[in-house]
């Protein structure tokens, strides 16, 4: 008659304990005898032996869980195989949670702990990284998560939400844009650009799509109200929207011709994607024609770019560009 295994404190937990103990003590290069898998369960209020182990084993195999046994000598050895997610990606995770301006630092360091539950105490070390990150500043706004969660309801249920905006002044404190008054808009899309959170939306009393940074957003709520601004964002592509905003900034979207030596392929192609149109003007230079919000960050962009490339049409713009360039002779000419 096969003895029966004595019963612990918390003998009805016993294959979520032992799953626990291959996810937290287990990886590719550590493994757990059976006596050591046995010592873990009874340190957890659960009494096992050997044939009992054999039939949980199983059972915890048929659920999904990749346990694979390797033979050392005259004994076996455990392990978890097969995870979600493998360490190098965990890794690729943490350094966008790091890196990423808009997470705090709490919150960053919150999320990576996270992350580390995802694999064995062994690997999670590892992801305790510092991705090197020069001067980079984190947002200093906590409920950034609540206002993302707060417009993705708003956008699923299509309704209009209201909040409050702030910058920064010269006190370094918040203070509220048009005196405090509420803005009032129809959310559409979610975009992350230049390492922030920008809502997209439809402003009915402008009657145009504006953008705002998620960060600098107060007290957002959810209006019973159904969003406005089909038709205007029928057309909308975000991918276009972002490239052709520098920095976010608005700008009256124009048609700009550009003229650059071939050195600057690269560059523009890395800006507006691989379907831009490069036409050769001479053995080493091209042309090309892009979509752009005209800004005084488009513009300093190009003059960062030095006297490799030039804004050829159209005529507007490129007088904008020598009012640009006066402006600035002006400001630093010398006393």
């Amino acid at each position: 008659m096969a003895k029966r295994e004595r019963k612990g404190d918390n003998q009805k937990l016993k294959l979520l304990y032992l799953a626990q103990i291959f996810m937290q003590e287990t990886d590719d290069t550590h493994a757990l005898t059976m006596a050591e898998i046995i010592s873990a369960l009874s340190a957890r209020g659960v009494n096992a032996d050997r044939k009992t182990l054999y039939l949980d084993l199983e059972e915890l195999r048929h659920f999904g869980i990749d346990i694979i046994a390797d033979k050392d000598g005259r004994n076996y050895t455990y392990h978890i195989g097969s995870r979600m997610f493998e360490l190098p990606e965990l890794k690729l995770l943490v350094d966008s949670v790091q890196s990423a301006k808009f997470i705090t630092d709490k919150k960053s360091g919150e999320l990576i702990h996270k992350l580390e539950s995802l694999v064995s105490r062994y690997e999670g070390s590892q992801l305790q990284r510092q991705v090197m990150i020069s001067g980079r500043i984190k947002t200093m706004n906590e409920s950034i998560y609540y206002n993302v969660d707060m417009i993705h309801t708003a956008i699923g249920a299509g309704c209009r939400i209201r909040f409050k905006y702030y910058r920064w002044n010269v006190r370094k404190e918040m203070e509220l844009r048009r005196d405090g008054a509420w803005y009032e808009v129809s959310p559409w899309a979610l975009l992350w650009d230049d390492e922030n959170y920008y809502l997209v939306a439809y402003d009915a009393a402008a009657g145009s799509i504006r953008h705002y940074r998620v960060d600098k957003m107060l007290q957002i709520s959810v209006l019973p109200d159904k969003r406005e601004g089909q038709q205007a964002f029928r057309q909308f592509n975000a991918a276009h929207y972002s490239k052709s905003h520098f920095g976010m900034f608005g700008g009256e979207e124009t048609r700009v011709t550009l003229e650059a030596s071939n050195e600057l392929a690269g560059v523009l192609i890395d800006r507006f994607g691989k379907d831009i149109l490069l036409i050769p003007t001479d053995d080493s230079h091209f042309r090309t024609v892009v979509s752009v919000a005209v800004s005084r960050q488009f513009l300093g962009w190009i003059m960062a770019l030095g006297d490799d490339i030039r804004i050829t049409a159209p005529a507007d713009v490129v007088e904008r560009m020598r009012q640009e360039i006066l402006r600035l002779s002006r400001q630093y000419a010398a006393d």
